[in-house]
């Protein structure tokens, strides 16, 4: 395809998503009925135009203004869409924790765009920050402990603790970074086989 083309088709998915009324107000309830539509539209918003390049550290942590345009032109056009993916990461950080919301920031989190900022073809960078990672599963283990039912308590601390053992696993989180968080969460609920079973991987890890 021609220079001329890429654009383009950067543009039409972005169009799409905005006709069809997607906000990061209303994404929260996108992510609830149909997390993979969301997971699909917020790959689209998240990744970076061919006039904005890598930068190496993939989409900021959420509730942060995107750097400044330095010495390009188009810098405010490159700040708005920076400020945008700021905000439907906010609205995915902020949104009541569920196994939806888990699994589309789980999908995020594995994803990996052209890092042009490299200098050598085929390199990729993560396509959301580790603290935008780091602040859903700090907002993920409050949530837990805020619960009043037993039962559904118990529920979603397993699902935190089966995901966080993938990030884990998968090296998306930097355990050093959380550990005295993460071992915490652990021993509230260590009547929860999964939280042991966190807690001593974290161990090995040591």
């Amino acid at each position: 395809p021609s220079k001329q083309e890429t654009p383009q088709e950067e543009i039409r998915p972005r169009r799409i998503i905005k006709e069809c009324g997607l906000t990061p107000q209303n994404l929260p309830q996108l992510v609830e009925n149909n997390p993979v539509v969301a997971n699909e539209c917020l790959l689209r918003v998240l990744t970076p135009s061919s006039s904005e390049g890598g930068n190496g550290s993939g989409a900021s942590g959420g509730g942060k203004k995107g750097g400044k345009g330095k010495g390009k032109s188009g810098g405010g056009a490159e700040d708005k869409e920076s400020l945008l993916r700021n905000e439907y990461l906010s609205a995915l950080v902020g949104m009541d924790m569920s196994l939806h919301s888990m699994e589309v920031v789980n999908r995020l989190a594995m994803s990996r765009v052209p890092d042009t900022s490299a200098g050598k073809g085929g390199a990729t960078r993560p396509l959301v920050h580790p603290e935008f990672v780091h602040r859903f599963v700090s907002n993920c283990m409050s949530s837990c402990e805020n619960i009043q039912d037993r039962n559904a308590q118990n529920r979603l601390v397993r699902l935190v603790c089966v995901f966080l053992q993938s990030l884990i696993r998968k090296q998306v989180v930097n355990v050093s970074d959380m550990q005295m968080e993460i071992q915490a969460f652990c021993i509230t609920f260590s009547r929860i086989r999964e939280a042991a079973a966190l807690f001593k991987l974290l161990k090995t890890m040591q």
